[in-house]
Parts: structure tokens; sequence; C-alpha cells
């Protein structure tokens, strides 16, 4: 890793997917489950602080709380239970530099800050992405029929659309991303709300997993203008990842491209030169590294490295997926600061873009992209 350049520290970022954060103190077991993507702590295993993204803690996160680089783990937690979360809480996310968060609130809501919370947490703007499969959801919960599902749901989606800035769609975590392009007919709508209501009302949970839904609730997103991201690939045990790769979104991406809506893929790991790809040869497709660019700890320059050998600098967009630990909002900001520094100083060097240019290559994937696509300027 290199000194950080100038221009890359002081850049703004706009977080364009992240969650909130808990507003407790964790114990060990509930930090480190919070750190990864693992549901759990093995037993078999051992620490999760024993992995890159633990390392980080140690080395980037710790000196944030007054404690000496590379502190021992169960120091860290003493003193961030000594802090209490709210200064925790203060601490990490005001040091990331961040402008504006774009916060997906659909993922547990119970046990985090709400949006207006985490903005005065943050000393920064926040903003509402509505997750497409908790609206849906919640019409369910709320009772319908088969028949008077896609006029509830429109109606609904209206209503919690209307101050955001963006929809996001879970179908990898449900049924992947091999969907149709097809956008599907009122009676497939119909059928298919049938088959889900008939599955609950014969013991099933409320949780939508059905191929035509997916792709009514995404058509729905589309049909309102607002920009529509999508979990594609790294995730927690939920996700099958095989079925993640975003290459299985070519149909949809190739239907969508006359909407003029942003199609926007999330974390992409370990599937990112995929996502480059796409997002060079689909004008209205765009990709970040979110999520693994903390959980890679110093590696994650390489990811971004690898991200940017295809990706248009206007296609590159930031995030931090952040959820829970104010942590890894610092961790995320710090080693995608890292990795566009080292990817300019070695550009640089090698006589490959001027200053000029690699300035541009910041403010757009720092925060101008993201302020573009999301229409910030209006908020």
């Amino acid at each position: 890793m290199t000194a950080l350049l100038d221009f890359v520290a002081e850049a703004p970022l706009v977080d364009h997917h992240c969650h909130g954060v808990v507003t407790h103190d964790p114990g060990r077991d509930e930090f480190e489950r919070m750190l990864t993507e693992a549901d759990m702590v093995s037993p078999l295993g051992v620490s999760l602080f024993n992995s890159l993204i633990g390392l980080a803690v140690r080395a980037r996160c710790a000196p944030v709380l007054d404690l000496p680089k590379h502190a021992p783990a169960q120091d860290y937690l003493v003193r961030r239970a000594e802090l209490g979360a709210g200064e925790v809480n203060r601490r990490f996310l005001r040091a990331t530099g961040t402008t504006d968060f774009l916060l997906d609130g659909g993922f547990l809501p119970g046990s985090l800050t709400t949006t207006a919370e985490f903005a005065q947490l943050a000393q920064a703007r926040a903003h509402d992405i509505v997750r497409l499969e908790q609206v849906a959801e919640d019409v369910v919960r709320a009772g319908t029929s088969a028949a008077g599902f896609a006029a509830d749901f429109d109606a609904e989606l209206t209503r919690r659309a209307a101050g955001a800035v963006g929809v996001k769609s879970i179908a990898a975590y449900r049924v992947g991303l091999e969907l149709s392009g097809t956008r599907p007919a009122p009676a497939e709508v119909a059928a298919a709300a049938g088959r889900w209501l008939a599955g609950i009302e014969a013991g099933a949970p409320v949780r939508l997993a059905d191929e035509v839904l997916h792709r009514h609730l995404i058509w729905a997103g589309v049909e309102r203008g607002l920009p529509v991201q999508f979990h594609v690939g790294y995730g927690d045990s939920d996700v099958d990842l095989h079925r993640c790769d975003p290459l299985l979104l070519t149909g949809l991406l190739r239907a969508t491209r006359g909407s003029g809506v942003p199609i926007l893929l999330l974390h992409n790991y370990p599937f990112h030169r995929n996502a480059a790809y796409l997002a060079q040869v689909f004008e209205h497709v765009f990709a970040d590294v979110g999520l693994c660019t903390h959980n890679a700890g110093f590696r994650a320059p390489a990811l971004l490295a690898e991200l940017l050998e295809l990706i248009p600098f206007g296609k590159l967009l930031f995030s931090t997926d952040a959820f829970g630990l104010a942590e890894l909002y610092h961790l995320g900001s710090t080693l995608f600061r890292q990795g566009l520094s080292d990817f300019l100083h070695t550009a640089l060097a090698a006589g490959e873009l001027s200053e000029v240019d690699a300035q541009r290559l910041v403010r757009l994937a720092g925060h101008e992209n993201a302020a573009r696509i999301y229409r910030l300027e209006s908020r």
C-alpha cells in the first residue's frame, strides 16, 4: 500500500448502498457475527478477528477509539464499550468523509437506526432506498388477494417511493438472477400471487420467492423511473452464490436499456469483473465492490483494481453495504480510498494518466456518479 494521495484523502464520498447501525453495545459474539457475512461464530473454528477484516479493525479502527494500532481484540471491545455505542457511531460515521448515505432499511429494520437517526449521528444527509420485496411482503401481511395483489402493491410502492431515491431487488437471494427480460402479464402476476398466498395459507412463511413476482416488482420500479439496485454475488449463507452471477441478468438488462433507468449492480464479488463488463457494454448499468471492500481488508485495493480493468470511470460507484457496526463504514471508506490511491499511484508513475485525469476519476467514483444517477442535487 502507498501513502494516500491528498486529493483522494480529501474527496467527499456518497455511500450509495448501506444500512443503519445498532444503538446498543454488542458483546464479543454479536460483534463478530456482524463483522462478516457469517451467521455465527463457528464452535469448530476460531475467532473471526483472525481474518483480514479482523486485522483491519485492529489496524484501522483502533486508533479512532484512542487505541494503538493493532490493539488486541479484547482491548478493542473493552474500549468500545467504555465509549458507548453513541460515541462510537458518531466517531466512525463522521470520519468517513461521506456527504450522503443511501440507506436500505428493509433488512431487520427494528434493530437499526432509522434514516433520520442515522443522519443525525453521521452529521450528513441520509436518503431512503425502498426494498421491493419488503413492500410486497408487507402488502400480503396487511391482507390482499391474488387478483388484487398487483394494484395493492402498486399503491404501497407509490407511497413509499415518494420520498426515496431508488429501489432495490433481492431476487438474488430468493430465486437467483436468471430472470426473464419479459415483463409479466397481469394474468401471470395474479396466478403467481395466488400460488404465493396459497402457500402462506398452508403454513409457509411470508417470504417472496417467485420469479414472476420478482420480475413484476423490478418492472414496477423501472416504471417509476427510479434507479434499481440489485444484490449481486457475495452475501450470507442464505444466498446460492452460483445463481448470483450478474451475467445471468443479461436478458433483463437488454430489455430495460431503453427505459433510461439506471441499473446498479451491488457488491459483485467474486463476479466483479463480469459486472465491469456489463457496465461497459450496457449504457444504463453501473457497479461497485461494496461489502467485499471491508471484508477483504488490505487486499481490497486489488479487487478495486480488477473492477477498474473494464469499467468506465463514469460507471463506478462507492458503497460500503455496512450493516450494524459503524466500523464497517469506516473500513469501507478508508479501504476504498486506499484502493483508488494505490491504483492511481501506479498509473501516474507509469505515465498512463495525468493528475487531472486522476482527480477526475476520484470525483466521478467518489461522489459525482452517484449524485447524478440518484439526482441528489435536487434533494
